[in-house]
C-alpha cells in the first residue's frame, strides 16, 4: 500500500479503513516490546478484540486505558463485582462479562507469572527464544494466524490460568508487540524494525 507521503506500507493497513492504523502500524506494530504494563494491555485488549476488527481496539484503546486504570495489574487483579458492574456499564469500552471478567482472571494469572519470573517479559520472550522471528512475507495472504511458537504460548498460558489466550490471540500479540516481525518485505517499517533490533 502507498500512501500520499509515498511510503509503502502493509496491505492490512489500507484494508483496515481506519486512520488510526496508520500511526499504529509506523510506531507501535511490530516493534519489540519489553515494558510490563504494556505487555499486559497488550494481553487484555487482544483478548477483547477476538472476533472484532482491531481498529475498533484503536478507536477504543482510550477508554480501555482509563476504565482499566491504565492497566495496571495489581489494581484489575483486586477487581470485584462492583468494578466489574461499573465496567458493564461504561460504553467506551466492549461490555463483554466474559471478557471483563477474563481481564481480571489474567490480571492475576500475570502477577503470578511476574513473581516466578521477575518478569512478565522475561517470560514472554522465551517462546521466541529472547529475540524476534524475523519472517519474510510478500503478500498478506502468505501471513499466518499461527505458529508453532504461539501454540506453545498459548497452551502454557491456559495451564497458568489465563483466558482468551487461544493461539490465534496469542499470535496476533506475538505480532503486535514485535515477537515476530510481519511487517511484509515490501513495507518501509520491515527493513527499519530489522535494523534497529
Amino acid at each position: 500500500m502507498e500512501t500520499p507521503d509515498k511510503r509503502i506500507r502493509c496491505d492490512w493497513v489500507e484494508l483496515s479503513g481506519n486512520g488510526l492504523c496508520v500511526p499504529y502500524h509506523d510506531t507501535e506494530w511490530g516493534v519489540p516490546l519489553h515494558d510490563d504494563r504494556r505487555l499486559f494491555e497488550a494481553v487484555v485488549l487482544d483478548g477483547f478484540q477476538a472476533g472484532l476488527s482491531w481498529a475498533l481496539m484503536l478507536r477504543k484503546r482510550e477508554s480501555f486505558r482509563r476504565a482499566f486504570d491504565g492497566f495496571d495489574a495489581e489494581r484489575i487483579a483486586r477487581y470485584g463485582r462492583e468494578e466489574i458492574d461499573v465496567l458493564l456499564r461504561d460504553a467506551g469500552i466492549i461490555r463483554n462479562r466474559l471478557k471483563i471478567e477474563a481481564a481480571v482472571t489474567n490480571a492475576r494469572a500475570f502477577l503470578a507469572v511476574r513473581e516466578e519470573h521477575g518478569s512478565f517479559d522475561r517470560y514472554i520472550w522465551c517462546f521466541v527464544d529472547g529475540k524476534p522471528v524475523v519472517n519474510r512475507w510478500k503478500s498478506l495472504k502468505e501471513i499466518p494466524t499461527r505458529s508453532r511458537e504461539s501454540d506453545a504460548m498459548s497452551a502454557d498460558l491456559k495451564k497458568r490460568g489465563f483466558k482468551f489466550v487461544g493461539t490465534t490471540i496469542c499470535y496476533a500479540f506475538m505480532q503486535a508487540v514485535g515477537m515476530v516481525n510481519d511487517h511484509q518485505v515490501s513495507c518501509f517499517r520491515y527493513r527499519e524494525i530489522l535494523d534497529a533490533g
